[in-house]
């Protein structure tokens, strides 16, 4: 059974945790349609990624 030996002070569990906060996603403006999109990441609309075509374009409808 784990058992501590002396106790954590409330300054050093919060500096341990000044980590865990939950970062906002970025997104970049895609260059050839002008939307936002998540960085290194497809292009659903188009299919494009780094200037290839890697899917079929999601159709409109």
């Amino acid at each position: 059974m784990a058992v501590q030996q002396k106790k954590v002070s409330k300054s050093r569990r919060d500096k341990r945790r000044a980590h865990h906060a939950l970062k906002s996603p970025s997104y970049v403006v895609d260059q050839d349609s002008g939307e936002h999109r998540r960085p290194h990441h497809i292009d659903l609309k188009t299919g494009m990624y780094k200037g290839r075509e890697v899917l079929p374009p999601k159709d409109e409808g």
